[in-house]
């Protein structure tokens, strides 16, 4: 899953971004939707235009998880990902999607995957991904806003908790699990090119790009686009209409994935009657 990512900055300078951002309005309130990537070339210039707007204009920020539960994702991660009993990886991989899996290990530290979840090696060779991409998460939009918004004294909300993300792979059946570790090892020697295009799209502010290329990543594992995106719409998409019966403005900023297609939050809450108009 491409936001899902860490890894470590380039020397070269990253364009600037002109991120999609929606605005969700009644009389007394108002939502803007940030699409973000969670880790970014070093220097990435996202915050200008019509994003600096809305965070001067944010009375808070509301992000998938705060700043603690973020620095708590890596104890969770160890906790969750190990095997009730270790499977070797050449019995779950074969062919070229084994020889992609070891080509990352090769670029790094070995995961040690006989010992941990299918899910939790394919997070770690996004990671390895991410690095090749020269991703750092330092430069991610979410790091940036929290520095932004501590400086201002701003309060920080959160829509999940660290752990309850990664159960939502933790809870995904055996095949679905399976299929997902594998469709991510035969993609593996594309990762990082097709990576760095989801982040030039995001970039561009192309949403039907980031839709075509988010739907062939997900679509072909129907169960975990249905845990790890629709179901998680539909629960912001509540939050946020819930939170639009009280007054004042909310930067709310969520992975680019989230916001893109017929069911994204953007599309989810204008199906309710909502005003929802994209202002970047």
């Amino acid at each position: 899953m491409p936001f899902l990512l860490a890894a470590c900055g380039t020397a070269e300078p990253a364009p600037s971004a002109r991120p999609a951002m929606w605005l969700v309005a009644d009389a007394d309130t108002r939502i803007y939707l940030l699409g973000t990537m969670h880790a970014l070339p070093r220097g990435t210039s996202w915050d200008q235009g019509k994003v600096a707007g809305a965070i001067g204009a944010a009375d808070e920020l509301v992000m998938e998880l705060t700043p603690a539960e973020l620095a708590a994702a890596g104890d969770e991660f160890r906790k969750l990902a190990p095997r009730t009993a270790p499977l070797a990886i050449d019995a779950r991989l074969r062919g070229a999607a084994l020889a992609n899996y070891r080509a990352l290990e090769d670029d790094g530290s070995d995961f040690g995957g006989d010992a941990l979840d299918d899910w939790a090696v394919m997070v770690l060779m996004g990671q390895r991904a991410a690095q090749r991409a020269d991703l750092s998460p330092a430069a991610g939009v979410e790091n940036g806003l929290t520095e932004k918004f501590q400086a201002a004294g701003k309060p920080i909300a959160g829509l999940e908790t660290a752990r309850t993300q990664l159960m939502l792979f933790e809870t995904l059946d055996a095949p679905t699990q399976r299929a997902l570790l594998i469709r991510a090892a035969e993609g593996a020697d594309d990762a990082a090119a097709e990576v760095a295009a989801l982040t030039a799209a995001w970039r561009r502010g192309d949403v039907a790009a980031l839709e075509a290329m988010i739907n062939e990543d997900i679509d072909a594992v129907p169960a975990a686009r249905r845990a790890i995106i629709t179901d998680r719409n539909r629960r912001w998409s509540a939050w946020a209409k819930q939170r639009m019966a009280a007054p004042g403005t909310v930067l709310m900023a969520v992975g680019a994935g989230h916001l893109v297609g017929a069911d994204g939050v953007p599309a989810m809450l204008a199906a309710d009657g909502l005003t929802v108009t994209r202002v970047q």
